[in-house]
Order: structure tokens, then C-alpha cells, then sequence
């Protein structure tokens, strides 16, 4: 009788036990990792999936208390900042480290400046705003610096995302500036135009679109650039602006054709 009481007493509290553990909450092998090493590997994980494309396959990415860092090579400049812009939207990264390498073809300074140059010039054009566009250019071990003047702020991002895309560029550095949004230097920008192409010396110079008399306007100060065929026309071009009423000041940053030295600043012809 006893040991049959104390079977029953032992299966009660083992009835018991097995209840209380049941009553408790349930964990995983995952949820028992520290919290901050469970958010890491997601948010890693979220990164990956994000650069989960052709273009950046052989890109790495690791994550450690919110930085990402991005490691590897990718063909273009563009998938470089792509890839950056990608991780940068994962929750949980709250900046990005990037040192991917840009691979592709290795294009001597000198070229490759030509070759953006010539790119550039042709930029928007038909948009209109060709002549209000003076952004230069600088190659240094295929590190690109865009630098000038655009009229307004799809004309910068245009010009970045198209040397951004160009084989051999490895990094691109983006200092342009752009012109204030003004109804009074929009009204001198369009008097100065007026000005400097309807003298009869100078209209020449609106035949090819891509390479016409740069004009820039900041709060009435005026800067010109480009490229003209002789010192006549460039002092030309400066006293044709100069007259304009509401100019505050002229810099005339135009390059005589087949001279150097004229000017630290060359705008992309």
C-alpha cells in the first residue's frame, strides 16, 4: 500500500513539474542568442538579399554595431555608389563603410578626360539650358572631380550619373555647384545670352550646341567659360556682359583656342 502511494505521489508532482514547464515561454535555439547578434545576422542577411544582383556578385558586406562595411570589386563607379545605396536601406545600418574596387579597364588620364569632355558637352542638349551649364572637369589616376557650375540640379546629376557610368572611371568626386534658383539671375542670365550671342562677332559660337559660351549666374555676379578662337572674342564676350543692367561683376574665365595658361578653370567643352 505504501509503495503504491508513493508511485502515486511521485506521479503527481512529475504531473506537476511537467504543467509549470509548459506554463512557461517557449525560446529557441535563436531567441537564446544575445539580442544584438540575432539583429546583426538579419540585418547582414537583409544586405545580402539587397546584393543579391548580377552587377554586384562579387561584392561582400559585414555589419557590426550598425556600420556596413562593403568589400570586393564591381565593373563601374555606378555599381560601386549602388551598392552603397542599397545597404543604406536596411534597417538597422546607419552608415555604410564602402571599399569596393572598381575593376574595368584601366584608361590613361588623358584620354579619359577627352573622352568625358566630349561626353559631357553633349549633355542635355535640347534641354535648353546647354549654355547655362559650365562644369569642369579634373583626371587624376582615374579619380574623376567634377567641379563648375550646373543651372539646376538635374543638370549636376546628370552630369555625375553620366561619367559615373563610363568604363575606367574609378571614383568620382562631386564638387559642382548649382546656381541659385533666382527670378532676377534668371532674367540677367537671359540678358547676358542676348547680349553676348546677338553681337555679331560672337553668334558664331551658338552653331554648335555643345560647345557655346558657358554663362553662370550667382546673385548677379557673372562667370563666363568656354573656349573661344581669339583674345578679341574673349574681351569681346566680357564687355558685351558687362553691359548688361543689374550685372554686379564679370569673371572671365574664357580660354583662347591653341593657348594654355589662360585659366586654372576649363569648362567641359
Amino acid at each position: 500500500m505504501t509503495s503504491n502511494i508513493r508511485k502515486t505521489r511521485n506521479a503527481l508532482y512529475a504531473f506537476a513539474i511537467a504543467g509549470f514547464l509548459l506554463s512557461l515561454p517557449q525560446f529557441s535555439l535563436a531567441a537564446g542568442r544575445p539580442p544584438g547578434v540575432a539583429a546583426q545576422a538579419q540585418e547582414e542577411t537583409d544586405a545580402a538579399n539587397r546584393l543579391n544582383k548580377k552587377q554586384f556578385k562579387d561584392v561582400k558586406v559585414s555589419i557590426d554595431n550598425g556600420i556596413a562595411t562593403l568589400t570586393g570589386t564591381v565593373d563601374l563607379f555606378e555599381y560601386k555608389a549602388d551598392a552603397e545605396k542599397a545597404v543604406h536601406k536596411v534597417k538597422g545600418v546607419d552608415a555604410v563603410r564602402n571599399q569596393v574596387q572598381v575593376g574595368g579597364p584601366s584608361v590613361p588620364d588623358t584620354e579619359l578626360k577627352a573622352k568625358l569632355g566630349e561626353k559631357l558637352a553633349y549633355d542635355r542638349v535640347g534641354y535648353g539650358d546647354t549654355t547655362f551649364n559650365a562644369i569642369t572637369i579634373g583626371v587624376e589616376n582615374g579619380v574623376v572631380t567634377l567641379g563648375g557650375h550646373a543651372f539646376r540640379d538635374w543638370d549636376k546629376d546628370s552630369a555625375v550619373s553620366l561619367v559615373s557610368t563610363y568604363p575606367g572611371v574609378k571614383e568620382v568626386i562631386n564638387d559642382i555647384e548649382v546656381d541659385p534658383v533666382s527670378i532676377m539671375d534668371d532674367q540677367t542670365r537671359m540678358a547676358v545670352a542676348r547680349a553676348v550671342y546677338g553681337n555679331s562677332m560672337l553668334n558664331k559660337y551658338a552653331i554648335d550646341p555643345a560647345k557655346p559660351i558657358r554663362i553662370s549666374v550667382q546673385n548677379g555676379h557673372v562667370e563666363l567659360y568656354g573656349v573661344v578662337d581669339s583674345l578679341v572674342d574673349k574681351n569681346v564676350a566680357f564687355m558685351q556682359a558687362n553691359s548688361v543692367p543689374g550685372v554686379f561683376s564679370v569673371k572671365n574665365y574664357l580660354q583662347v583656342a591653341n593657348q594654355t595658361g589662360e585659366s586654372k578653370q576649363v569648362a567641359v567643352q
